[in-house]
């Protein structure tokens, strides 16, 4: 399934209300951060968070470039947050509910009220921090979103906000930011909230709006000037006011006026020009900004596919994990040598390219899986001992701290782990004591700490690697029994699961057969990185399309291997540690693959950039 805002917002105009229940699961968490740091009451920001999604599909054929979808839903944030403000301030005293008769108010009004009261050390903590932390931590722990989603929303560089969200923790006492994680944790936005939306808007009737045609450029410029000089004349109305705010992502609208394009909401582009012409001032010691677009520059596809070495790890090891959380790379157990297992955590800063040594995970292992959950890792399943385990452990890394958690049913090494809609799917394994391997598919829920069986993979197997695109998670490769000895078979496999059916379908094997593999999504695309068979390691890339289905060679990585990790942050994969012999020759390499594209920008030909369905909550 297609899943770039633009066909969804035309399946919508087209009679299809239910698919903007994708766009809403795809922008809700970010658009109730972002209210809920202007109104700071989490009762008011899901009801105003509604809102927004309800006006924005009511008038979603006003729309006419669809690419900037996130740019209008923000504006239209941003409105309603005035408007409540002002209404607000117009409220007597006597409306408050310390001074409400008993009989007046409802047991709900009550409980939210209530509720709120408990939050209120966490209000006062924030109101403590000057806005621009105040947002960081709120959009990061609330919204969930990157630093680099940060950035492009409030219009600063990735680098900035890892200096806010760093000094608004420094700002905050331990016991505090703990407080505050946890209550973000509590009042994250619930799966009946898209269904409350898409409830609300099934019998809505929208008509999408006859596009405009392309003017040359002169003339497109003198129309422009002259809709904004009518705008002037306080009985002439013919734009809408919609403020756009001083965060919203701009390259949409200014490419739409380089290609000749006029918008509806032509004053809205004025408005964002205007905003562009701003100085920052880099009040966090960030460089200032001269314009607000995208901070990362955009490659085509085509160019890179290349790799650098980095600094190596400080611990050589074979069959670990590794995890992202904020741009920092988390390296998570696995084995230095044959007999040895480690608990060792290593963090890998892209950035400077350093590497610093974090708490000890409390289980050695290797052979495990590690995922992310609103910043939280959790390391799941592996071998020690002689013995496979169902071990979960949670690490916080802004605590640098682990906690245990519920373990996994089936105990097993050689699994691995995919996210989505906050939710873990551990897939696949072996069970050495059963001599076989598994396909086994256990979901847990880290806000209930509880697992839950789900439909097993049609192709038993280890060693395999997951991903995830556009929802549905991908299992490739991996290795069986072969001819009942206990000998690896390396396979070619790939089988996609879909969480929402609970179903799973086969697609194009992938050309070269391996396990010990890793597999990194960026954007759109996969990449099958190294891995073997039997005990020859191989440099092997290669690149799946899911939306055609379709594989294609890209270029060797220089150090040939299997049992590493890789991880993927700003549109780069890193590939760490392994073993070149598969027994020994533990490795401390770190190569970096430029895939020449940036995630988040897909090229089209003719080069016109589509934004992409970054993340299915």
């Amino acid at each position: 399934m297609r899943t770039e805002d633009g066909h969804i917002i035309r399946k919508c105009l087209n009679g299809d209300s239910a698919a903007f229940g994708f766009l809403v699961d795809k922008y809700k968490a970010s658009v109730y951060a972002y209210v809920y740091s202007r109104l700071r009451n989490f009762h008011d920001a899901e009801d105003l968070a509604q809102e927004v999604f309800i006006k924005a599909y009511r008038n979603l054929r006003k729309l006419r470039t669809y690419d900037s979808f996130l740019a209008w839903l923000y504006a239209i944030a941003s409105n309603l947050c005035k408007n409540w403000a002002r209404a607000q301030s117009r409220r007597p005293d006597s409306e408050f509910i310390e001074d409400a008769e008993p009989d007046a108010l409802d047991n709900s009004s009550i409980n939210s009220y209530r509720s709120e009261r408990a939050f209120e050390p966490l209000h006062e903590a924030l109101d403590s921090l000057p806005d621009i932390y105040r947002q960081a931590l709120t959009l990061r722990y609330l919204g969930g979103m990157s630093s680099r989603e940060i950035a492009r929303f409030v219009g600063a560089s990735p680098a900035a906000i890892r200096k806010r969200l760093s000094k608004a923790r420094s700002l905050l006492k331990k016991e505090l930011l703990a407080a505050a994680e946890g209550a973000f944790d509590i009042r994250k936005l619930q799966a009946i909230f898209t269904f409350r939306i898409v409830e609300a808007v099934k019998d809505m009737k929208i008509q999408p709006m006859p596009r405009a045609a392309s003017l040359p450029w002169g003339l497109s410029l003198a129309a422009g000037v002259m809709i904004a000089a009518l705008t002037l004349s306080p009985h002439i109305s013919i734009i809408n006011s919609t403020p756009i705010p001083s965060g919203s992502p701009l390259p949409a609208e200014a490419r739409v006026l380089r290609t000749g394009e006029i918008p509806v909401d032509i004053m809205e582009v004025s408005h964002l020009s205007a905003l562009a012409s701003r100085q920052m001032d880099g009040e966090d010691g960030g460089p200032r900004i001269s314009e607000m677009q995208d901070p990362v520059p955009v490659a085509a596809q085509g160019k890179g596919d290349t790799w650098t070495k980095k600094a190596d790890m400080p611990t050589a090891r074979a069959w670990l994990s590794a995890s992202v959380v904020d741009g920092k790379i988390y390296a998570i157990g696995g084995c230095v040598d044959v007999l040895r297992h480690t608990s060792i955590l290593e963090e890998y800063d892209p950035v400077t390219d350093t590497w610093t040594r974090k708490a000890d995970m409390p289980t050695a292992r290797d052979q495990l899986s590690t995922s992310v959950v609103n910043g939280k890792i959790y390391a799941i399943g592996g071998f020690d001992e002689g013995r496979e385990l169902g071990s979960v452990e949670e690490y916080n890394p802004v605590r640098d701290k682990w906690t245990e958690r519920a373990d996994m049913p089936t105990a097993r090494q050689g699994l691995s782990t995919s996210v989505v809609n906050g939710k873990i799917y551990a897939i696949g394994g072996r069970i050495i004591n059963q001599n076989r391997f598994a396909s086994i598919v256990e979901e847990y829920d880290p806000e209930r700490d509880a697992w839950k069986k789900k439909a097993d993979m049609p192709t038993a197997r280890g060693y395999l690697s997951t991903d995830v695109v556009n929802g549905k998670i991908y299992a490739i490769g991996g290795a069986n029994i072969a001819n009942d000895t206990n000998d690896c078979d390396a396979l070619s496999t790939v089988e996609e699961y879909d969480p929402v059916t609970d179903t799973w379908r086969k697609r194009a094997d992938m050309p070269t057969a391996r396990w010990g593999l890793s597999v990194s999504a960026v954007g759109d695309r996969i990449f099958a990185i190294a891995g073997g068979h039997r005990m020859t390691p191989f440099k092997t890339v290669e690149e799946y399309n899911p939306a055609t289905d379709t594989w294609r060679k890209r270029a060797d990585m220089p150090t040939a291997k299997g049992l590493h990790s890789s991880s993927v942050v700003n549109g780069k994969i890193y590939v760490i540690g392994g073993s070149e012999s598969w027994a020994d020759m533990f490795l401390q390499t770190v190569e970096e693959y430029d895939p020449g594209f940036i995630p988040g920008e897909t090229v089209q030909a003719g080069g016109r950039f589509l934004a992409p369905w970054e993340r299915l909550r």
